[in-house]
């Protein structure tokens, strides 16, 4: 929002000489965000007088143009030129080159004489053209700055101006005012306008504020206008999409009429373009009063205005020339001839105000917010108006607004009142809230008096009673933001100042420091770290086939999902089921601008629904709900265990003279995963698994000892990953962090590392191809005893001499004693030992 300051001081004590950023300044302190300024002075100066034109004549050029040589009188005609320098006739007369053709004789322009410096660093000073020494330039709107009028010269006569020569034109034209535009939150609409800043700023200052509300003479009560109808029995979002409409006529409007230069240069330095006078109205209520309006010209409408909801196959031309399909959603402005236009979003071309219209018929309505939020995305028709109404607009300054719109089209387009209008509509009930005496001190901290409590309250433009309880508060009609006493208490913080609630630093308690799940997850997260993989946080959105895919294990099975009511994108409208989905698209992201080795892992929730979701009520606030109704609210979250995932694509490293770098495979997934329950000590068995997300035979099923299935790794599927334009051979692994965590012992205790020498083994068995080799090395690991150090499988074969459905395993056996040194007799009678488990379980033999 562009505060223009010269309108600003008419409802607030600004200091003459405040600048934009000295407002800007005291807004802070009342919690709203500096922008920027917007100054026309940063790229225009003078010396820009009014002058007018003594004598025009033309001449032909070679080139085809025509060019005016003007002598300009830039001073009352018995006065001398007081400015000097070059090109500066003392005279008064300057003589001028000019292209353009819209003026005559006795027309009086802007002049910019030598020396002054136009938008985009234009410098003007005397120079030789066309044969004569031109001293100067009769400008245009456009070469000042203020508009896009491409017709020619500006004439001030045009738009009702006749100044007395040599008067400064940059102040003629509001050239020196200056605005600061602040952010606006969506809860604070009223600030949306010149009346809602000069509040705040009133409340940072403590000055007097007047509102501009206050000087407007509305009737009481209005009735015999323009029919209109309000058919909305069925509220779409829990209340009526239009519950006021007021409507006023003025007669006799001459919409041609130029808009003064004082409104022009307030509605520009708003950000606001000059249209024409009739819609400069409507846009100056709006910024001034935060209503926005809508003018129609009553010519061109059919029978009553009806506001009612859209019906399948209506069609809307709107006033930017569009034709739009309309939704049962839609509310509509209609007449007999169908919809005129978009309630609170854009009017329709078929009633558009034009310069031939001479009866006006204004409306100011009241809108429900989210009717028009949903219009305005679903047409993504941004407006001015749709703004204010989507963040809620006081439903009682629409009869002032009319009033306001219709005093401004007599006063500045000669048109006449009608005595009769419209105002339908029942006003919403007022909000009153309870304030107990103490609650916003214990609240923000500090020992507010009771003056300060029903002063800062009542300068919000808020009832307050005084009760034994406390206080009865009944909130303004342009708050929609306060309803409960929370609001209330952040408000007297806010007006009684930030800097005076202390700077307190809390105790910390006694303890252990960080519990035993945050010392294991950042032991996991540490690791994956330290085995150089980079740490990425992914959306927790997935698509609803992402979930079906990474979230369960068979193709087809039920996948439960959470659905956001409001997502960011319609496309990601469910919480994941898996961290790999957000992975995947990091890596695919990363992958299309060039980093082809890429080695990423999450720590994150997931989201897995239970048969219970939600609750039917919410316990009121500030008011700790009991163990059952605790209980009631839990059993409606859904179960949100944390999972590590990793997604490898590419080398493990960058090639390098004399080093060839190796391509990440499934193996690599089963490390880091194995990784994982190490940190943790917890023992991970790996299995064959399947896994509609992985490949057919290169992926594993992992799992603890007690069966529990706790994640997947191995090589992704290739159809997945060629619809992912991911690179083949991409691998991945998940695991159920929370699970690891649950079968974790609380201290890993280290083993005993005996000085004793070791004594190695290796024995190849062959066993059935299906027995899963994880399998066979847990029954070697049993059968060897505490000898055994370590076991690891270091070959598979199959093919000559090994019988058709079978394969040869092959481990190596560490043995290892804390006492003494073994003997040969003794580690080849503990491999023995662990064959023969082998060989019992699966009949597993030598070769």
């Amino acid at each position: 929002m562009r505060i223009p300051l010269s309108w600003l001081r008419e409802s607030a004590q600004v200091p003459a000489g405040a600048s934009a950023e000295d407002v800007m300044a005291e807004l802070v302190k009342v919690g709203l965000e500096e922008e920027e300024v917007h100054r026309p002075t940063d790229s225009i100066q003078g010396p820009i007088v009014v002058g007018q034109v003594l004598s025009i004549v033309k001449e032909p050029q070679s080139n085809g143009k025509t060019i005016n040589w003007c002598q300009v009188r830039v001073v009352p005609e018995s006065q001398t030129q007081s400015l000097t320098g070059d090109g500066i006739d003392p005279s008064g007369v300057q003589g001028i080159i000019c292209g353009a053709h819209n003026f005559v004789e006795g027309d009086k322009v802007v002049v910019t004489l030598p020396g002054a410096v136009l938008p985009g660093d234009f410098r003007i000073s005397a120079r030789k053209t066309y044969g004569h020494l031109s001293a100067g330039m009769i400008a245009s709107v456009r070469e000042l700055g203020i508009g896009e009028d491409h017709d020619g010269i500006l004439v001030l006569s045009r738009i009702g101006l006749d100044p007395e020569l040599g008067t400064d034109a940059m102040e003629l034209l509001g050239l020196y005012d200056q605005a600061a535009e602040i952010n606006v939150t969506p809860d604070r609409s009223y600030c949306f306008s010149i009346r809602g800043v000069a509040r705040e700023y009133a409340h940072a200052t403590g000055t007097t504020f007047t509102d501009p509300a206050s000087k407007v003479q509305a009737p009481a009560a209005l009735s015999g206008g323009y029919g209109v109808k309000i058919n909305d029995d069925a509220p779409i979002y829990g209340k009526p999409g239009c519950d006021r409409f007021v409507a006023r006529t003025v007669h006799g409007v001459d919409a041609a009429r130029p808009t003064p230069p004082w409104m022009s240069s307030r509605l520009r330095l708003a950000g606001i373009r000059s249209i024409s006078l009739p819609v400069d109205i409507s846009n100056y209520v709006m910024l001034e009063l935060g209503q926005p309006l809508h003018f129609y010209d009553q010519d061109k409408l059919s029978g009553d205005i009806v506001v009612r909801r859209a019906v399948a196959g209506e069609k809307l031309r709107t006033l930017d020339g569009k034709d739009r399909a309309l939704d049962a959603e839609d509310l509509l402005i209609t007449d007999a001839s169908g919809p005129i236009g978009v309630a609170g979003v854009m009017g329709g071309a078929s009633t558009e105000v034009s310069d031939a219209t001479s009866t006006v018929l204004i409306e100011a309505a009241h809108f429900e917010e989210v009717s028009i939020a949903r219009s305005r995305r679903r047409h993504k028709l941004p407006s001015e108006a749709s703004k204010r109404f989507e963040r809620g607009v006081d439903w009682h300054v629409a009869g002032i607004a009319a009033q306001r719109a219709v005093d401004l089209l007599v006063e500045l387009a000669g048109g006449s009142a009608a005595a009769e209008g419209t105002d339908v509509g029942t006003a919403p009930a007022a909000v009153t809230i309870d304030l107990p005496a103490g609650f916003a001190a214990e609240r923000i901290g500090i020992d507010f008096t009771e003056e300060q409590i029903v002063t800062s309250l009542e300068d919000l433009g808020a009832d307050v009673e005084k009760n034994d309880a406390g206080y009865l508060v009944t909130a303004p009609s342009w708050r929609h933001d306060l309803e409960t006493k929370e609001d209330l208490s952040e408000e007297i913080a806010r007006l009684v100042g930030y800097d005076k609630i202390p700077a307190t630093l809390p105790v910390a308690p006694p303890g252990r420091g960080l519990s035993r799940i945050q010392q294991q997850r950042r032991r996991l997260i540490q690791a994956m770290a330290d085995a150089g993989l980079t740490e990425v946080l992914a959306y927790p959105f997935a698509t609803k086939a992402a979930n079906d895919i990474f979230g369960v294990a068979t193709e087809g099975a039920e996948r439960k999902a959470l659905k956001l009511a409001n997502p960011i994108s319609e496309e990601h409208g469910f919480l994941r089921t898996s961290v790999l989905p957000g992975l995947i698209e990091v890596a695919k992201r990363n992958h299309s601008r060039g980093f082809r080795d890429l080695a990423l892992f999450e720590a994150g929730l997931v989201f897995l629904p239970g048969e219970t979701l939600g609750t039917a009520t919410i316990p009121p606030l500030g008011v700790k709900p009991d163990a059952e109704v605790l209980d009631g609210l839990y059993d409606g979250v859904p179960n949100q265990p944390l999972h590590l995932a990793a997604v490898l694509t590419g080398h493990d490293s960058p090639a390098a003279p004399a080093h060839a770098p190796r391509a990440w495979d499934w193996a690599d997934a089963l490390d880091f995963a194995r990784l994982a329950g190490d940190v943790l000590g917890v023992e991970i068995l790996v299995n064959q698994g399947q896994h509609q997300a992985f490949h057919p035979g290169r992926a594993a099923q992992l799992t603890l000892r007690s069966g529990e299935v706790v994640g997947y790794a191995g090589e992704l599927h290739p159809k997945l990953l060629a619809a992912q334009d991911m690179p083949a051979r991409s691998v991945a692994f998940e695991l159920n962090a929370d699970a690891l965590f649950e079968a974790a012992a609380d201290v890993i205790v280290a083993r005993h590392i005996s000085t004793f020498p070791v004594a190695s083994q290796d024995v190849a068995l062959v066993v059935p191809r299906e027995i899963p080799s994880d399998e066979v090395l847990s029954a070697l690991r049993e059968g060897a005893g505490e000898l055994l150090e370590d076991v690891a499988l270091f070959d598979v074969y199959e093919g000559k001499g090994i019988e058709d459905g079978k394969k040869s395993l092959a481990f190596s056996l560490r043995f290892r004693a804390d006492d003494r040194t073994l003997t040969a007799d003794e580690a080849s009678a503990a491999r023995e030992s662990a064959v023969a488990v082998a060989h019992e379980r699966f009949g597993a033999v030598q070769r």
